[in-house]
């Protein structure tokens, strides 16, 4: 075989090994509906199917009447959002000061964060949750906001750190000669350079705050303020609980972090390949 007709097959290869991690890694998610779309009777007196039966609609709105799904996923969304934003305004401030602020103490200030994450979340539930009772926080969607955002902080302002240390300096002088200030070049000037790195750090702020259950589980004791995650483990512990309508829940609360990530993929990509055609 030629050496072209190797460099011809090395795409369809690719394609093909692609394709088999897509079918690999999807057939969790394609079971979890098939599981859903399935009546009790199929699933315990019968092997599964491996096609998805759509005749369990009624039996499943009546297993998930009562569960408020609506609600437990907008709380949800809105501790992920929160905790995206706030982790990502901080890192980005604390990451700008670290890389390029000469101050004393940089080191040891640098070293105290990354030494967090040494630490298991755990150990400071019960000082965190007497804090947050002493400041009204529990049973309060925002108190998970800022614990999961200030768990979140210290790598996210690492990966932009890294990111702003590979900008020049100059560019920073040059806007400091046209009289820009430190604010606006931060802005203007380097952010738009280190959005794939922001991104990255959103998406793992984002599943931190989407999916966290321990602390969701000790601060929220009030059914109206559960996020999905409470409210899944708490459904899948009762007794005689229905397997499609778990699986349905569990769908529906894959589905958000999903589309976020791809979503942000988007601007991952995009701002990794930018500027790389050659001039």
């Amino acid at each position: 075989m030629s050496s072209t007709e190797l460099k011809r097959g090395r795409p369809r290869i690719v394609h093909l090994a692609a394709a088999f991690l897509v079918l690999l890694l999807g057939f969790p998610i394609y079971w979890m509906i098939n599981t859903a779309l399935s009546s009790r009777q199929q699933l315990f007196t019968e092997p599964q199917s491996l096609l998805p039966q759509f005749t369990n609609w009624a039996e499943l709105s009546s297993d998930l009447e009562g569960v408020p799904v609506a609600s437990m996923l907008t709380n949800s969304a809105f501790i992920a959002i929160g905790t995206t934003l706030l982790t990502i305004l901080l890192s980005v401030l604390c990451a700008y000061a670290l890389s390029r602020y000469k101050f004393h103490g940089r080191g040891a200030a640098a070293f105290l964060l990354f030494s967090t994450q040494m630490v298991p979340q755990g150990v400071f539930l019960i000082p965190i949750y007497t804090l947050f009772l002493g400041l009204g926080l529990v049973n309060n969607l925002w108190g998970l906001v800022l614990v999961n955002a200030a768990f979140s902080l210290p790598i996210s302002t690492f990966i932009i750190k890294a990111a702003i240390d590979g900008i020049p300096y100059e560019l920073e002088e040059s806007a400091r000669v046209d009289n820009s200030p430190p604010l606006s070049t931060l802005t203007v000037v380097i952010l738009p350079l280190i959005l794939p790195s922001i991104a990255a750090a959103a998406v793992l702020a984002f599943f931190a705050g989407w999916g966290e259950l321990m602390y969701a589980t000790t601060f929220i004791t009030d059914q109206s303020e559960w996020p999905a995650s409470v409210g899944l483990s708490v459904l899948v512990s009762q007794p005689g609980v229905s397997m499609p309508a778990v699986m349905a829940v569990s769908v529906m609360f894959a589905i958000p972090a999903v589309a976020f990530f791809l979503f942000v993929q988007r601007h991952i990509v995009s701002g990794l390949t930018a500027g790389a055609v050659k001039g």
